[in-house]
């Protein structure tokens, strides 16, 4: 089965396999390359052909989102300043503590809510709120909030165009490939567009091409 197969992916992991791969990429550190957005436009369209029933579909996207993100947050409050001490590490390094800290003082509620429809960054932003001690009420409520409209909007989307477009089917594939790329342009554009990253990344991939063996996490 294609990666990019994700109806057949959908319709055999069922309600509980959709509600575990969004709490994964939600809040585990290996979740970050877990389809997210293409899975529940695709669930939506198939609660669209009537394979899936779409009140419980979006009640399980949304608490898996909020319930993923909150384990994300305890894990980075409880472990994250022991986990970002890698010099040579692209992805934890522990300049990004006092990083962390300082962002989230300053932009902390509406990075929890955009961050829901940046892939890979979702994954991380409940982790390094917790490492930069967010409050947990403040936390909390702007994850709901993103998990009203991502766990709920996406699938939404989904259901709505497949009811609308006549044979859509037809067009699911690229539309899947189309929504993946949407998404992660935001991401790509904020790395490429500041030269400390562009440096950090180059400087990565340079080590990493050199020794492979290398941890990337």
């Amino acid at each position: 089965m294609p990666f990019f197969d994700l109806p057949s992916l959908i319709q055999t992991v069922g309600y509980i396999g959709i509600f575990l791969i969004v709490f994964a990429e939600s809040g585990f550190l290996i979740g970050f390359f877990l389809p997210g957005d293409s899975l529940l436009f695709t669930a939506g369209f198939l609660a669209s052909q009537g394979h899936l029933n779409i009140e419980t579909l979006m009640l399980l996207c949304f608490l898996g989102a909020v319930l993923g993100d909150s384990f994300g947050y305890y894990f980075g409050k409880k472990f994250g300043p022991r986990v970002f001490v890698r010099d040579n590490s692209m992805l934890f390094h522990r300049d990004h503590i006092q990083r962390a800290e300082r962002f989230y003082r300053a932009h902390g509620p509406k990075t929890i809510v955009l961050a829901r429809f940046l892939p890979v960054i979702r994954t991380f932003v409940p982790i390094l709120a917790g490492v930069g001690r967010m409050s947990y009420p403040v936390f909390i409520t702007y994850n709901i909030i993103g998990g009203l409209l991502w766990g709920i909007g996406i699938p939404a989307l989904g259901f709505y165009l497949g009811n609308a477009v006549p044979s859509i089917d037809r067009y699911l594939i690229p539309m899947i490939l189309a929504l993946i790329i949407i998404s992660f342009l935001p991401t790509l554009i904020h790395v490429l567009s500041h030269r400390e990253h562009r440096q950090r990344l180059i400087a990565f991939l340079k080590k990493f091409w050199n020794n492979p063996t290398m941890p990337i996490i």
